[in-house]
């Protein structure tokens, strides 16, 4: 048994330990029952669990969550269009977030489809200094899909 300031008791039968617990006016809490005899300790269990939750709560607020972003393109796509696009990538990769471009070819386009290649490589060297990238293009039937991942 462990005592209310932390100091080791030694081996104490159960309705001894529990009359000393309240003497103290606490609670007595078994820590480790697995163990041969069962440890137990002399604490306040709701400020126990008011500094657990406490801790978790801290923790929670240093976490970061790390989200999917989806930008579409089309090979026909002008320049200016492709700056907007670029500048979506590299704010999203400046807030951490993983960022997956999307180029969607309908119809004929099909037939072209080195070209949204060409797009897509251009794409890989302009954000190269915002992230890199994490799945290199993978054709997914009408669509060809590379992920970025912000720089570490």
């Amino acid at each position: 048994m462990i005592g209310s300031e932390g100091q080791q008791v030694g081996i104490v039968a159960a309705p001894e330990a529990l009359s000393m617990a309240r003497t103290e006016q606490l609670d007595l809490v078994e820590v480790a029952p697995q163990s041969v005899p069962p440890v137990c300790r002399i604490m306040d269990y709701t400020k126990f669990k008011y500094d657990q939750a406490k801790k978790e709560r801290e923790a929670k607020k240093k976490q970061r969550v790390m989200h999917l972003k989806e930008l579409r393109l089309n090979p026909k796509i002008e320049a200016h269009d492709y700056q907007v696009k670029l500048k979506h990538l590299e704010k999203f990769l400046k807030h951490h977030d993983k960022v997956k471009v999307r180029m969607t070819f309908r119809g004929r386009e099909m037939a072209h489809m080195e070209l949204g290649r060409v797009i897509l490589d251009r794409m890989v060297n302009d954000a190269a200094e915002y992230g890199e990238l994490e799945k290199p293009a993978v054709q997914e039937g009408r669509n060809i899909i590379l992920v970025f991942k912000p720089k570490a």
